[in-house]
């Protein structure tokens, strides 16, 4: 098995943290090789606030994948969410100094640079540089201009821009726990990797990626990234509503709501009773399963209306903007019960359970394919991608080499003297010659 054909993917959640070890089987499904989880301890709303806690979480779950798989890992590619991101809309250009030379990645390259020098706000860095449209000298609406011929070369681009101190420390818990950083990528896009199909993010389509700290929004229109937001509310909370509203512990609101929970009151009766042991010797409770829909109902829709003026605002009744394939739902609380439907009710728009097992070998296990692992895996699919491109490079840079020896070669074998060719005469002579001496 060759080791650098693998990659890995690491969550860092609020609720856990999932490391996975894949690569790509011969029919370029994702095959995984061992996949590890632990709990998250030190995270808050998809940010590090306790870096000894997150270290030794990081470690559980690599360590568990490792012993899966038997692979040691040195490197990761790992999602960042939070609060702390934003993002905004930039044009840029550069001038070509050939306009008769072809567009090249090169050409690309020095604009997305170009676009990582723009002076962000104080402790703000560019996380991602999106390219959306191209113009070559003027000409619009152009999705690959690699191959185009042209002096002036302009593009629209997708900001995603984070807080460095929240950055810096995953960078710093990820060192800690012995692993190089391969690659940061925000999770909604990761997500949007493994659950969203090529013709959904053509049609136009909003990814609602649901954790525990927080919920994540993706917007694609015609194949491309049109917006991103974070919402720093998730499934944590709607647990927290539910242990001050039973007067429970965490830990029984987190079983009531993934057991029991509903997103729609009207589907359960009034008798629908469930019995709670009571703390050391107390009594049980008695919670009615109507009233505990009713409390996880009011905080879902909070959720969804936010998420909702985010579609709003990105313009989505506009007719070029249409969002034909509605809404897809992942994340850990897209598990939970009547969500879809409450979503429709609140939004009027088609909506669906984002599953990334579309991606994943055949073999894979059940439990991977549910969508709480969906940034997991567009993470660790964002890494192969990455080794692809880096061996793609390395192809490209062989065979111009190989190419550059054999001009080479060419070369010399022009500049070597070649004898002159002789005339019938002379080469009669030299036939007389062999003749003679051979009959003496």
């Amino acid at each position: 098995m060759e080791h650098n054909d693998i990659s890995v993917g690491l969550d860092i959640g609020t609720t856990k943290i999932v490391a996975m070890i894949g690569r790509r089987n011969e029919y370029g499904k994702i095959e995984l090789l061992g996949t590890g989880k632990a709990k998250s301890l030190g995270v808050h709303r998809g940010v590090v606030n306790n870096i000894t806690q997150t270290i030794q979480s990081i470690q559980m779950a690599v360590d568990e994948a490792i012993a899966v798989s038997g692979i040691k890992i040195t490197e990761a590619v790992v999602g960042i969410a939070g609060q702390h991101i934003r993002s905004l809309q930039h044009s840029d250009y550069i001038t070509r100094p050939n306009s008769e030379e072809v567009i090249d990645d090169e050409d690309l390259e020095k604009l997305e640079k170009q676009v990582h020098k723009l002076v962000m706000l104080p402790g703000e860095e560019i996380i991602h540089v999106l390219p959306q449209e191209f113009k070559v000298d003027g000409q619009a609406e152009i999705t690959q201009p690699v191959g185009m011929y042209g002096g002036r070369l302009e593009a629209n681009f997708h900001v995603v821009v984070g807080q460095v101190s929240s950055i810096r420390n995953v960078g710093r818990c990820i060192k800690s726990a012995g692993l190089n950083l391969a690659g940061i990528t925000l999770e909604p896009l990761a997500s949007a990797e493994a659950v969203l199909s090529n013709e959904e993010k053509e049609a136009g389509v909003a990814l609602i990626d649901i954790g525990g700290g927080t919920t994540d929004l993706a917007i694609f229109k015609n194949g491309i990234i049109r917006h991103t937001a974070v919402i720093p509310f998730g499934g944590n909370v709607i647990t927290e509503d539910i242990k001050e509203g039973c007067s429970i512990i965490e830990k029984q609101a987190e079983l009531l709501k993934t057991k029991f929970g509903s997103a729609w009151p009207g589907e359960n009766k009034d008798n629908e009773i469930v019995s709670i042991p009571g703390l050391r010797g107390r009594d049980p409770k008695e919670i009615t399963l109507k009233n505990l829909s009713k409390i996880i109902h009011a905080r879902v829709v909070e959720i969804i209306e936010q998420v909702f003026l985010e579609i709003k605002n990105y313009g989505h009744e506009e007719p070029k903007k249409k969002l034909i394939a509605g809404i897809v739902l992942t994340g850990g609380g897209a598990q939970l019960k009547h969500l879809k439907q409450l979503v429709e009710y609140i939004t009027g728009m088609d909506t669906r359970i984002g599953y990334p097992n579309e991606n994943l070998a055949g073999d894979s296990d059940e439990s991977i394919s549910s969508p709480q692992y969906a940034t997991a895996v567009g993470l660790l699919m964002n890494g192969l991608k990455k080794l692809d491109k880096e061996k793609a490079k390395v192809a490209q840079q062989n065979i111009s080499k190989e190419v550059e020896s054999k001009d080479l070669e060419e070369e010399i074998i022009q500049q070597e003297p070649k004898e002159p060719k002789k005339s019938i005469f002379e080469k009669w002579g030299d036939k007389f010659r062999d003749f003679l001496d051979n009959a003496e």
